[in-house]
Order: structure tokens, then C-alpha cells, then sequence
């Protein structure tokens, strides 16, 4: 048999015909200008929808084997070389993406890595969100933001990335799927996996580490740092254990105060960093995808997903955009302490809920939160997310009842009589967002809304429920590192690393900087 011609051939086809095999091979004959039976082989490369076009398209991208079956793709491996306990070792703070994929890069290398984590194996945070549900009560190291795999595991694991030059994305990917994930996200151009499926993924990993060697020990909270001529050495837990180590991944999310405050006692160096806050709006599934895909009967067909959107304006200066879109999903409690309520947005893999949910969220500068709260220094972004989670706590009433507004009676200033049905489980208290916001935050979120509406008209409506407040976009912080080495600058063998360093900005993101980081540690 001869080798094949790899060609890459693109296709556009009606969505009601993405699924058909046959029309796969058919259309790629058509693109190439070659008879059906000299298509010896395709493999589907990369997929997305096309909702300008009329009928709706999907976008199909193959590699083509002409006169020849393709070459046996890349085989998937979870396979992890062991290391002795008398490796190289490093510690690795947080079990998030950042961490998780830091440890099996360190396998890779040959060093052995242990990962601290506050929270519970994934499985026990499970039962940590009943409470929090039910009862509104906040467990404080389990929630959430908090446990095993992060903040990104139940919320529903999206992966879309513009982090193309950090690395290789599609690694990401691959060991995602070697460890249980769809094989959908291979190809989707905006992949997710979603909060069902995902702890069984973050499971697999941790047991890659732990086969290879490696250690993950839960309800192991760091508290300090051991500093020896001003060289980070090891960590000291709440327990007053100390353990040492040749380095130390710092890999916490963007909801640790606790660590910034003690790396600030302990002088290490931050900055604060632009970081966004706003709302969660919520709106029938149905009149989304009225208005994405511009229906006429006005129900979506099974071949068509869950619509979502994307939206941006500049107001005044400043960018307000939407974030973490959820379609087909819910709202959920996501406070890591009882004084407060926060809320983002999370889906299930087939996205089936009847609500979609979307942060809309004003960007937040430096020098726009030390105007606001000038007393707390380097703290006064983390100062204004606290703020703005304890007056919806107020404004809640109780547990985690969130305070909500009609989106209509937000653009005019006006209490909401009643609400809509809500995905949000704890529930929600009419209250008046725009006086709860500060002004500023309030008109522009008014002005950008109405430009949403313009866009797509139908997007302000009475079905529209704003919920209070999306605080946790970032890390309002930047924890300092070198360019080359990745070590904190006055702290060597200290890498901060990830989102809660301010290094990344989602699961994929962090991922990548958690291997890069692994391999700078592995070269101290």
C-alpha cells in the first residue's frame, strides 16, 4: 500500500447534515475535485458552528488521505515514568489545573511532586455543596473555589483558550482525554467538558500522580513559608508541620486572601492588577437561541446546541464585556467564607438546562479601586471584591440568597416587584443592583446593556433576571516573578504560578503555566 497524501481540506455543511458521515465524504470529494472512492480515509480536525449563514453551517476541517488510508493517529497515554522518594522534590500548593498539570510535568522530569490542597478530594467536596445549597451555609475549605481540581471543576469545565503561545493547547487537551474526557474536545472549537464528567477526569489525574510516585494530600492548608537567607525552602501547614523541599509551586486559585495576606507579612513582593466585576444576568435558554440562531418556528432543533453568545463595548474608557457564558446552565453559590455572596455560572455536558447564564462584568483598574479604598494599599482590589460580596450578603437576607433585579427595572432604577424562575438553587431576594453597585459600575453596566440590546434586540426583556454579584473573574493581584526564571524575584525557589498568581485566566491557561513552571523548577 503507498503512503497517503495528507491533504487538509475545509468544508462548510448544513447543521442538520454535521453528523452524517457519508455527507462528510461526499463534500470533501466536491472540495478536493476527486471521485468519492479516491477519499481513502478523512479524520475530523477541528469543528464549529457558522450562525451568519443561512441555513445554519458547521464549519468541518478534515485531514485527507488520498489514494491511501491516513497514517494511525497519535496513540493517548497516561503513562507516567515513577520516581524514587529520593528525587528531586517539589511542592506543589493547590490542586487546581496549574498544580495538577505542574505534578505530572514534574514526572516527566524526574522530580517528585507533592501537592498540598485546603480542600477535599473531589468526591468528598461533593457532599461539602449540599450545605451550601440547602442551608447556605459556606464549608470554608471546601466549596466551590475550594477542593480538589479547583474552581474549574464545577464550574463547567470550559477549555476555550486564547493562551496560544504559552504552549501546546492541544496537550492540554490530549491528556484531558487520556484521562477520561470527551473526544469531542479534540476538535470543538470552543470545547468544554462539563461539571458532570469532569471530577471522573480529575480523579484519573490524581491517580496518574499517585501511580508515578507522587503525593496529593487534602485538608492540607499552607499558612506560612520557611525562608532561609531569604530563599524559599519549604512550606509550614496549619498543623505547624513544616516540610522542606528543593521548590515551591505556588499554585493557589484567585480565591486565597489567606495566602496574600501572609506572603505580605512575610514580604514578598505584589502588585495589584486589572480584575473585573459586575453581574450574572440570566435569561431563558429559548430566547437566546431565538436570538443566536434567529429561528422562526422559535424552537431550536435537536441538532442544533444550546446557543451562547459573546459580547464587548468600550464605555466611557472602559471595556464591559460578557464572561463565562454558560449556556443550557446554572447559577451557583460560589462565597469561600459566610459573610458573603458570590455567584458564577456552570453547565452540565449536554448543556440541557433551561436557563443560560452569563457574567457581565466591568474591567476594574488599579487606580480605580485605591480611589475607592486607598487605606488597604496593595489590597484594595481584594478590599472592593469584599466589599461588593458582603452588601449582597446584607441585601440577601440570609444564607446564600442572593439579591436580584429584572433587567428591565435595573436600566430604569427600579426595585423589582417580583422575579423570574431562577436556575440559582438557594434563591433570590428582590433588591435594587443599581443602588448596591457602586455609581460609577452601575452606569456603565446600564450603558453597555442597552448596547447589548441594540445588537440583538430581544436581549433586554422582562425574562431577564440580573443576579448579585460576579466578583471572582481574577486575581485582582500579581504575585511578582522573574520573565526567565519564574522565581519570585526576592524569594528564590518560590514560582508563583496560575490564576491566583496572575499568570493565567482559566483552566487551560493555567494548565499551561502550572508545566511551564514545573519545568523551571526542575532546572533550579
Amino acid at each position: 500500500m503507498s503512503e497517503a497524501e495528507v491533504r487538509v481540506v475545509e468544508v462548510f455543511l448544513p447543521a442538520e447534515k454535521a453528523a452524517d458521515e457519508s455527507a462528510w465524504r461526499a463534500a470533501i470529494a466536491g472540495r478536493l475535485g476527486v471521485e468519492e472512492d479516491q477519499v481513502a480515509g478523512f479524520r475530523l480536525v477541528k469543528r464549529s458552528l457558522d450562525v451568519r449563514r443561512r441555513p445554519i453551517q458547521v464549519r468541518l476541517c478534515f485531514e485527507v488521505g488520498i489514494g491511501a488510508p491516513l497514517p494511525e493517529p497519535e496513540s493517548l497515554s497516561v503513562s507516567y515514568p515513577s520516581v524514587h522518594r529520593s528525587a528531586r522534590c517539589v511542592l506543589i500548593v493547590g490542586c487546581g489545573p496549574a498544580g495538577m498539570f505542574a505534578a505530572l510535568r514534574c514526572l516527566e522530569l524526574g522530580c517528585r511532586p507533592i501537592i498540598l490542597e485546603r480542600g477535599k478530594e473531589v468526591a468528598a467536596r461533593r457532599f461539602d455543596l449540599a450545605p451550601l445549597l440547602r442551608r447556605g451555609t459556606v464549608v470554608e475549605d471546601s466549596n466551590y473555589c475550594f477542593g480538589e481540581g479547583g474552581a474549574g471543576t464545577f464550574s463547567d469545565g470550559k477549555l476555550y483558550t486564547r493562551s496560544k503561545k504559552r504552549g501546546s493547547v492541544q496537550a492540554i487537551y490530549r491528556t484531558l482525554v487520556a484521562h477520561g474526557a470527551p473526544e469531542r474536545i479534540l476538535v470543538d472549537a470552543r470545547p468544554h467538558i462539563g461539571s458532570n464528567l469532569l471530577p471522573k477526569v480529575i480523579e484519573a489525574i490524581r491517580q496518574s500522580i499517585l501511580k508515578a510516585g507522587g503525593e496529593v494530600r487534602f485538608q492540607t492548608k499552607v499558612t506560612d513559608l520557611i525562608l532561609h537567607q531569604g530563599a524559599v525552602q519549604g512550606v509550614v501547614t496549619v498543623e505547624g508541620s513544616e516540610m522542606l523541599a528543593d521548590a515551591v509551586i505556588l499554585a493557589v486559585g484567585h480565591s486565597a486572601r489567606d495566602v496574600y495576606r501572609f506572603l505580605h507579612r512575610k514580604g514578598i513582593a505584589m502588585l495589584p492588577k486589572p480584575f473585573a466585576m459586575g453581574v450574572r444576568v440570566e435569561h431563558p435558554q429559548a430566547r437566546i437561541d431565538q436570538l443566536q440562531y434567529r429561528l422562526e418556528n422559535g424552537k431550536r432543533p435537536e441538532y442544533l446546541p444550546a446557543a451562547c453568545y459573546e459580547m464587548a463595548v468600550k464605555v466611557k474608557n472602559c471595556v464591559v464585556y460578557s464572561f463565562c457564558m454558560c449556556p443550557g446552565g446554572f447559577i451557583v453559590p460560589s462565597a469561600t467564607e459566610n459573610d458573603e455572596v458570590v455567584v458564577n455560572g456552570m453547565s452540565l455536558s449536554k448543556r440541557d438546562s433551561p436557563f443560560a447564564n452569563s457574567g457581565i462584568v466591568v474591567a476594574v483598574q488599579p487606580e480605580d479601586a485605591d480611589a475607592l479604598l486607598p487605606e488597604h494599599g496593595v489590597f484594595a482590589g481584594m478590599a472592593f471584591q469584599k466589599q461588593l460580596e458582603t452588601a449582597a450578603k446584607k441585601a440577601g437576607g440570609h444564607g446564600q440568597t442572593a439579591p436580584a433585579q429584572r433587567l428591565t427595572d435595573f436600566l430604569i432604577g427600579r426595585e423589582s416587584t417580583d422575579l423570574p424562575k431562577t436556575s440559582y438553587f438557594p434563591g433570590v431576594r428582590p433588591a435594587r443592583l443599581d443602588c448596591l453597585l457602586p455609581e460609577r459600575m452601575t452606569v456603565l453596566l446600564k450603558k453597555a446593556i442597552n448596547w447589548f440590546g441594540r445588537q440583538k434586540p430581544g436581549y433586554v426583556t422582562e425574562e431577564a433576571l440580573l443576579v448579585g454579584f460576579e466578583t471572582r473573574t481574577s486575581a485582582p493581584l500579581r504575585i511578582l516573578r522573574d520573565g526567565q526564571t519564574l522565581q519570585h524575584p526576592d524569594a528564590p525557589g518560590l514560582f508563583p504560578c496560575g490564576e491566583g498568581a496572575g499568570y493565567a485566566g482559566g483552566i487551560v491557561s493555567a494548565a499551561l503555566d502550572g508545566i511551564r513552571c514545573a519545568e523551571a523548577a526542575a532546572r533550579i
